[in-house]
This record gives C-alpha cells, sequence and structure tokens, in this order.
C-alpha cells in the first residue's frame, strides 16, 4: 500500500513545520529576528494510466487517466523579512532601522556579517560595538572626553563635548541591501552571511534613496506573531495527527488483508 509511505513523508513535513514554528515562538522577544515559514511541494506522482493517450483504434483520447501521488516533501524554510515594532529603550548607542537595510559588522576572521540588531555599545577604546564586542562599519571611534553621542537619521554619529563645545562629528554608520535577503545565511547571535542566493551587498548611507533611516534609542523587535503561530501550530498538530490517522487505518487494512481465509 502506497498509503504508509505517503503519511510518513506527511508526518516527516509536518514535523518539520511544528520545529521552524517552535524557533519563532522561542525568538518572540529576540531584537530584529524574521519569523521563518516552512514551504512544502508535492512529490512525484505514479501514472497508473497516462492522460491524453488513445484508449482505441477509433482515436479516443483518456480525458484524466490516472495518477497518484506520493507524498509531500519540504521545499525551503522561507524568511520574512517584514519590520517589525521599534521600541523606545533610551540607551543612546541603541539604534533600529525603519525600513530596508542591515548594519554591518565586522567579524574577528575579517568576514562581513550583516545584522538588525542593534544594540551597541563602546569599547574600552572608544569603539562602537556590537554586545559580543564586533566593530560596526566602518569603525566609529568615540573620544574618551565625549560625555555622550547623537546618531541622526542619516547615521551620522556626533559625539557631545564636556566642554560645551560643537558637537564633533566622527563617524557615519553604514547599511547594506540584498537583492534577496531571504537567502542570507543565519550564523547565529542575529548575524547573517552574504550567499550566492542573496547577492552582493550594496552599501549605501541611512535614509539615501532603498535605504532605510535609523533611530537612535530604539530597538526593532522580533516580527514573530503569537497569534499566528500558536494558529499555525494547531494546524500542524492537527496535520500531524491526521497523517498518523491514515497509517493506523492502512494497518487495520493490511491486517484485514492478511486475515483472509
Amino acid at each position: 500500500m502506497r498509503a504508509l509511505n505517503t503519511a510518513a513523508t506527511g508526518m516527516q513535513a509536518q514535523q518539520l513545520n511544528v520545529e521552524v514554528i517552535a524557533n519563532n515562538i522561542a525568538n518572540m522577544n529576540t531584537t530584529g529576528f524574521k519569523r521563518q515559514r516552512a514551504e512544502f511541494q508535492d512529490l512525484l506522482y505514479q501514472n497508473v494510466e497516462r492522460m491524453g493517450v488513445q484508449s482505441s483504434d477509433a482515436g479516443t483520447i483518456v480525458p484524466t487517466g490516472v495518477q497518484v501521488g506520493v507524498g509531500v516533501k519540504s521545499g525551503s524554510v522561507y524568511r520574512v523579512t517584514e519590520q517589525g515594532s521599534v521600541n523606545q529603550t533610551g540607551n543612546p548607542y541603541d539604534t533600529a532601522i525603519e525600513g530596508e537595510g542591515y548594519f554591518i559588522i565586522q567579524l574577528p576572521d575579517g568576514r562581513d556579517a550583516y545584522t538588525r540588531d542593534g544594540q551597541f555599545s563602546l569599547s574600552p577604546d572608544g569603539q562602537l560595538v556590537t554586545k559580543d564586542g564586533y566593530v560596526v562599519a566602518p569603525g566609529i571611534s568615540v573620544p574618551s572626553d565625549a560625555i555622550g553621542v547623537a546618531i541622526n537619521r542619516q547615521g551620522v554619529v556626533s559625539a557631545i563635548m564636556a566642554d560645551g563645545s560643537a558637537p564633533q562629528d566622527v563617524g557615519a554608520l553604514e547599511l547594506a541591501r540584498f537583492v534577496n535577503p531571504a537567502g542570507l545565511e543565519a550564523i547565529g547571535d542575529n548575524s547573517f552571511l552574504e550567499t550566492a542566493a542573496s547577492g552582493a551587498a550594496n552599501r549605501g548611507q541611512p535614509a539615501a534613496v532603498g535605504f532605510g533611516g535609523v533611530m537612535q534609542g530604539y530597538l526593532e523587535t522580533s516580527n514573530v506573531n503569537a497569534v499566528t503561530e500558536i494558529s499555525a501550530l494547531i494546524t500542524a498538530q492537527r496535520a500531524y495527527e491526521m497523517n498518523s490517522k491514515v497509517i493506523t487505518t492502512t494497518d487495520e487494512m493490511l491486517r484485514s488483508a492478511s486475515n483472509l481465509r
């Protein structure tokens, strides 16, 4: 019976679906997290009777034929990159992107990583860094005698001096955009790497054409919607149960056939 294998593929697919939903729910409070969605495809079909073939010498054609599906497979796990809510924190180094783009982070191995997590702070030598101590591109240093910083919508960072002099521009944040941001490779720590699927990074200044502006003292929250995820979880659970019921029913049919005398 094909139904055993078909239902088994359905259970495996819903297991993946639940795992993706579980990760979304686990990261509901992760800064800048982008939820994911499991997508599925049907498997190849077995042609018991092919449509379009001649069914008689008179030239009659089989209109629909007989095709039997053999189940489902996972097609992809798509990352939904829509904007999350923006919450005020009061921390002058927290920065959120309102619109398109990613902050550029310089990893210790020399590679660039990309993130929507703007939880920044200063290193002991005054550089703007992430919570892991990675430098925020292009590398901005705040003077040691500064008593504060100001970051405008264009990403320009100004140091507020203790002597009351005019604020000093110490650099400007850069953002990166991608043709296909869903193709970025997640490496954990709210960071992504460029891939052939995402396309090359297009760098630019915040609030320029095609780039979002930055907001000082704010952080972007996760774009996970609790109600949507719970509804999807219930649907996945019911689908898993129905596939398991198909296996139980098929087993009972096989048992009945084996007990025939």
